[in-house]
């Protein structure tokens, strides 16, 4: 399967894309529909949905995505602090960008289309059809909204790891260290508070004491092997795919929607805009998620009838 070939975690380019596009065979396809009731119907037929999900429905409840024109944490953007090797060289900046990150999300609620999506998955699994949702997001916005079967494939804003014994454990404290408490500002003219390591997090396990990092995924890391594992079965059998707010421009996960689309199965795009992923799907619904998803997802009158 293509997802093998791409499991680390980067910006996918117009050149990378129109390779894997020819490995896949793709074939033309007409314009991507905008009906709701053809989609409704289709929706109302699916046993196993696959919802893929990404910086946009985050966007929505006003969590900085750090991403295009304006997209910078001070002067750098994510992807120039989410790698292995800037932690590496300042693990003091690293850690004040997710410090104000994890602040930022205590101030943030889920909008209507995660909590459409919960509402979903706990109304069918109830009728033995099953939603499975894969985020690339890393904000646990989903678990909020009261979704259960989540797939989270960058990991946790809430998670750390040791660098030391590699113990992962959750982590909601405010702030996780006394040393960050006030420091991460975004603004640029903002200077480093080059923090000592030492009073960085730290891993409490008896005995350790060795240096946290933020349990996500970067860019040039690859993904959880079981997770991805599990990805790939939820998309291999899955008989309806949603795509909403992701840019299709982070692989593995930008091949993820392609790929179900290859073997037939409609696929439907929820974003603000076209996506180089775009034309491979059967439906697109231009628009704010919060507005577009929750009527796709509302009890269907088939549903009523069976009741």
């Amino acid at each position: 399967m293509i997802l093998r070939q791409f499991t680390c975690r980067a910006l996918i380019t117009s050149q990378l894309y129109a390779r894997i596009k020819r490995q896949q065979h793709f074939k033309e396809m007409a314009q991507p529909s905008s009906d709701l009731a053809a989609f409704r119907k289709i929706f109302s037929e699916a046993n196993s949905i696959a919802i893929i999900t990404g910086a946009g429905v985050s966007a929505e409840s006003g969590v900085p995505t750090f991403r295009g024109e304006g997209g910078y944490w001070r002067k750098w953007q994510a992807q120039q602090l989410a790698t292995p090797e800037a932690f590496s060289r300042n693990p003091s900046r690293v850690w004040e960008f997710y410090h104000y990150r994890r602040e930022v999300m205590r101030t943030k609620d889920p909008n209507p289309a995660h909590l459409a999506i919960a509402k979903c998955e706990e109304r069918l699994s109830k009728q033995g059809r099953t939603v499975t949702i894969i985020t690339q997001n890393i904000d646990e916005l989903h678990h909020r909204a009261g979704s259960k079967n989540i797939l989270e494939i960058h990991g946790s804003l809430f998670q750390t790891r040791c660098m030391s014994c590699g113990h992962e454990a959750a982590n909601y404290k405010s702030p996780i260290c006394a040393a960050l408490e006030g420091k991460g500002a975004p603004d640029p003219k903002t200077d480093d508070a080059e923090i000592p390591v030492q009073y960085l997090p730290r891993c409490e396990q008896t005995g350790c004491h060795g240096l946290l990092r933020p349990a996500v995924v970067w860019f040039g890391e690859t993904l959880d092997s079981d997770i991805l594992t599990r990805a790939e079965q939820v998309l291999d059998s899955c008989d309806l795919c949603l795509v909403v707010g992701t840019s299709s421009v982070v692989y593995p996960a930008a091949m993820f929607a392609p790929q179900v689309a290859a073997r037939g199965v409609p696929v439907a795009e929820f974003n603000m805009e076209n996506t180089p992923a775009t034309q491979r799907f059967k439906f697109h619904f231009h628009g704010p998620c919060g507005t577009t998803l929750p009527p796709a997802l509302e009890c269907h009158e088939s549903e009523q009838s069976e009741k």
